[in-house]
């Protein structure tokens, strides 16, 4: 794996990540932001603690462990991926409550273009603060857009103590099982 200076990661700050996304996904994972790793490699979910790789394939989404760089892949599973924040940072909570805002009405707005089955925020404080709801837990959640069914997830983050790998792959494979997707559907 490739080290990148603090230098090179604080020069990817601000930076954006295109989406990895097609019409009519089954799940579009949707992160709070790009972290700085994520803004140096263009690959979503890339530092090295996050859990989301593992997961998704533990969870039966993906047939294999995909690495960040074989995002492309996820279309062809029927998955993609976007973030409720579109700027990089080195930590969520350098975001603002109002980008958290607007992150969510631009989401909606992709959604309702892209209208996959069910959008599955990965993190429930970043749910909790674009759509103004304090009292969302993980799992499926009443908001829809249009068709599109919501889904909370834990957040994949190595920071994220509360859940562990299995925890967190068997809550990645309740909502594989609710949108018929994967390799074990």
């Amino acid at each position: 794996m490739t080290r990148f200076t603090r230098a090179e990661l604080e020069a990817a700050r601000d930076r954006l990540v295109p989406d990895v996304v097609a019409d009519g996904l089954r799940v579009l994972f949707c992160g709070i932001n790009p972290g700085l790793m994520t803004a140096v490699t263009g690959h979503h979910f890339a530092r090295p603690g996050n859990r989301f790789w593992p997961v998704l394939h533990l969870s039966g989404f993906t047939p294999r462990r995909l690495a960040p760089s074989e995002q492309d892949l996820l279309p062809s599973y029927g998955l993609g991926i976007t973030n409720v924040v579109a700027r990089a940072s080195a930590r969520a909570d350098e975001l603002t409550a109002e980008e958290y805002r607007e992150g969510g009405l631009l989401l909606g707005r992709k959604v309702a273009r892209l209208r996959p089955e069910w959008l599955a925020v990965v993190g429930v404080t970043a749910y909790r603060a674009a759509f103004d709801n304090r009292h969302a837990r993980v799992g499926p959640q009443e908001r829809v857009f249009g068709s599109t069914r919501v889904w909370v997830l834990p957040n994949p983050s190595g920071l994220n103590a509360h859940w562990t790998t299995e925890t967190m792959a068997e809550e990645f494979a309740r909502l594989r099982v609710a949108a018929g997707a994967g390799t074990q559907a």
